[in-house]
C-alpha cells in the first residue's frame, strides 16, 4: 500500500470506552494547503466550531481524532476541551495550534474523558509512523464493521504521487455537506490551488448523495490536505482523482450501513435540475417501505410510485415516469415480471435502480442500503 509523502500517523487505544483503537493523529512534516466542509446540523459537535475556526486561513498541519465519544451537546466545556486538545498536541508536535483540526465521533451528550485524551496528545510525536493511515482508518470506527480506505497513484513530471482517503460512517447518515468523518491527503496540489471549490463540487456529487437513515449527523466532517511536495498537477486530473476516491468511500459507507445486507445504487435520469433530482432521489432512498421491500425481495413497485409522488412540490406526470430495477421495467409489472423482480432482489447484494423523470436532461446517482432487523437492534440499544 502506498501513502502520500511526508505524512505520519498512528491509531491507539486510550480507554475511552473499550479496548479497541479510539484515538488517532495525522501529521504532515510541512504545513499543508487544506479545505474542509462540515455538518449543517443546528447542533454541531464542539470540534466543528474549532475546526471551522482553524481552517479559515486554508492551512493545516495535523488532525486529531477520537472515537467512542462525539463531544456533542457538551456546551462551552466541550468547546474548551477541543481547543485544549489542539493546544496540547501542538506542543508535542512543535507546530501552531491553529494548524490542527480536531474531530470526535461516537455517543452524543457525554463529556469527553479529557485527561485521557490530553495525556495521549502529550506523547503523540513518539507514536507517529510514516504513512500508517490504515491504522487511523481503524481508530475512527464506531459502529462500522470494516475500515474504509481508497487511494490512487498519479504520475507527473517523473514523480509518482498518492492521494489517500479514509472514512467512517455506518449510521446517522444523510449528509448535508459531507459524510460522518473523512480525511483525504495528497502530495500534489491542483494548479489553481482552489481546494475549497474543488472539494465542494466533489462532495456535492459523492458524499452528499448517500443516505442510510435520513439523519444528518452532528459531527460530519470531510478534510482535504495537500502538501504539494511533488508539485502541481492539472485541476481536471486532481478533481477526477478526488471524485473517484470520494465515490468509492461513499459506496463503502452505504454498503456498511448498520445492519445492511444490500448496497442500493439509484440513478435518477432526465430530471429538470439538481434540486428536483435530489429531492426525488432522497425521497426514494429514505423511504422505510422501499428499503424494507428491497431487503425482503418484495417486488412491490407501488412503493416507488409512492416515494416519488410524496415529493408534492415536484409533481411528475405518471405517463412520463419510467422505473427499472436491474434493467427490468417495473411500472405496471405483470405477475411474471414480479417474479423476475423478486428473484433479482433476493439474489443480488448490489441493487441497481434507474428512475427516468423525463422533465429535462439532468442526471445524478445516489447510494443507500436496505433496512434489516440489524438496524433496529443496533440503534435500540446503542448506549445500553
Amino acid at each position: 500500500m502506498k501513502y502520500p509523502l511526508g505524512f505520519y500517523s498512528f491509531g491507539k487505544n486510550i480507554g475511552i470506552k473499550d479496548t479497541s483503537l479510539d484515538f488517532a493523529v495525522i501529521y504532515s512534516e510541512v504545513r499543508c494547503s487544506a479545505a474542509a466542509v462540515f455538518t449543517r446540523n443546528n447542533f454541531p459537535g464542539a470540534p466543528i466550531y474549532v475546526g471551522r475556526d482553524h481552517i479559515k486561513d486554508g492551512y493545516l498541519q495535523a488532525i486529531v481524532i477520537n472515537s467512542k465519544n462525539s463531544n456533542v451537546a457538551t456546551g462551552e466545556k466541550g468547546i474548551k476541551d477541543s481547543y485544549q486538545i489542539c493546544e496540547t498536541l501542538a506542543k508535542s508536535l512543535g507546530i501552531t495550534k491553529e494548524d490542527i483540526l480536531p474531530s470526535s465521533t461516537g455517543v452524543i451528550g457525554v463529556p469527553l474523558p479529557i485527561e485521557k485524551i490530553l495525556t495521549a496528545c502529550t506523547t503523540a510525536k513518539e507514536n507517529l509512523k510514516p504513512g500508517n493511515l490504515d491504522e487511523v482508518a481503524e481508530a475512527i470506527m464506531t459502529t462500522d464493521t470494516k475500515k474504509k480506505i481508497s487511494y490512487r497513484t498519479y504520475s507527473h513530471n517523473g514523480n509518482e504521487g498518492v492521494m489517500y482517503g479514509i472514512a467512517k460512517g455506518a449510521g446517522m447518515i444523510e449528509p448535508n455537506m459531507a459524510t460522518m468523518l473523512s480525511y483525504i491527503l495528497c502530495d500534489f496540489l491542483p494548479e489553481s490551488k482552489d481546494l475549497k471549490g474543488i472539494l465542494k463540487r466533489v462532495v456535492d456529487r459523492t458524499y452528499n448523495c448517500i443516505t442510510i437513515d435520513s439523519d444528518t449527523s452532528t459531527s460530519d466532517t470531510v478534510v482535504l490536505m495537500c502538501s504539494g511536495k511533488l508539485g502541481i498537477i492539472p485541476d481536471q486530473d486532481f478533481e477526477s482523482m478526488l471524485k473517484d476516491i470520494a465515490t468509492e468511500l461513499s459506496k463503502k459507507i452505504a454498503r456498511d450501513g448498520e445492519g445492511a445486507s444490500k448496497l442500493i445504487e439509484l440513478t435518477v435520469k432526465n430530471g429538470r435540475d439538481d434540486l428536483q433530482v435530489t429531492k426525488i432521489g432522497k425521497s426514494i432512498l429514505n423511504s422505510p417501505l422501499v428499503k424494507t421491500a428491497i431487503y425482503g425481495g418484495d417486488p412491490n413497485w407501488g412503493r416507488f410510485i409512492m416515494a416519488i409522488g410524496k415529493v408534492f412540490d415536484e409533481p411528475i406526470p405518471y405517463d412520463h415516469l419510467e422505473i427499472q430495477l436491474g434493467g427490468i421495467s417495473v411500472k405496471g409489472a405483470s405477475n411474471e415480471t414480479k417474479s423476475k423482480l423478486a428473484e433479482y432482489l433476493k439474489s443480488n447484494e448490489e441493487i441497481f435502480i434507474t428512475v427516468e423523470l423525463n422533465t429535462g436532461n439532468f442526471q445524478k446517482t445516489f447510494w443507500s442500503c436496505d433496512f434489516t432487523e440489524g438496524y433496529i437492534q443496533e440503534n435500540a440499544y446503542y448506549t445500553t
